[in-house]
């Protein structure tokens, strides 16, 4: 896997733009973009009915395909996020009757990516059972995966920084706020006041929001976008 911290390397579609290019950086660009669509795409296959080793292999199948034949390319950002050209594009092979067809075996003959099968099954099984179309859950997957990379990267700078154990009583935290009970509690365990909790604790929530900046400025054009795929992905993660 990736390590944390590589995610937010590239900057706007500069990831996506690497990906449609013969450079030597061209294949570490292609992976990375598909290690962080698959979840996504694998999701909605499941929810439109598939099996868990169709849609293994339909996403890589896809995957294959979509880098083979240089669609990749046909991204542009004037013409909206790139994750809504990606998911367009995986319903037209679903679509495609001589893709589905013939997607088992490309899947299965070349496997691109390399994926954690067990946990994205498990956060696919953890959605309801029928409050979310397809769609909805590859945008809930999008979502918490851009979440949990940024959630990984502040964990490996808190732990980089002598700051592990902190970070470990703080993370339940960071994504929203708690009693001032629950707050004195941590204080009275860490040896700090409850004051210096929240200071710390709003200082880690302003440090992920820029990690997730980042990473959401891999694949949108402008500062504008960038706010409103945070608001997007907050909406998303609490309905």
């Amino acid at each position: 896997m990736t390590p944390p911290g590589r995610w937010f390397a590239s900057t706007r579609w500069t990831l996506v733009m690497a990906a449609g290019r013969t450079t030597p950086s061209a294949r570490e660009a292609i992976a990375a973009l598909c290690e962080l669509y698959w979840p996504p795409l694998y999701g909605y296959a499941r929810r439109a009915g598939y099996s868990v080793d169709q849609a293994e292999d339909l996403t890589q199948a896809f995957f294959a395909r979509f880098l083979e034949k240089g669609d990749v390319q046909a991204a542009d950002p004037r013409r909206g996020r790139f994750r809504s050209f990606l998911l367009t594009s995986f319903k037209h092979f679903l679509l495609n009757e001589r893709d589905r067809e013939h997607a088992l075996k490309r899947g299965g003959g070349q496997r691109l990516l390399t994926f954690d099968l067990e946990s994205a099954e498990a956060r696919y099984a953890a959605e309801p059972v029928a409050a979310f179309t397809p769609e909805s859950i590859f945008e809930r997957q999008w979502a918490q995966g851009v979440l949990d990379r940024g959630l990984a990267t502040l964990r490996a700078e808190c732990a980089s920084a002598g700051k592990a154990s902190t970070f470990g009583h703080l993370e339940e935290f960071i994504l929203g706020d708690r009693s001032p009970g629950g707050y004195a509690q941590v204080a009275e365990t860490l040896g700090a006041t409850e004051g210096a909790i929240k200071v710390t604790v709003h200082r880690l929530r302003r440090r992920l929001r820029e990690l997730l900046r980042v990473e959401i400025a891999s694949t949108v054009s402008d500062d504008e976008d960038i706010d409103a795929e945070i608001r997007h992905l907050i909406s998303v993660l609490t309905r």
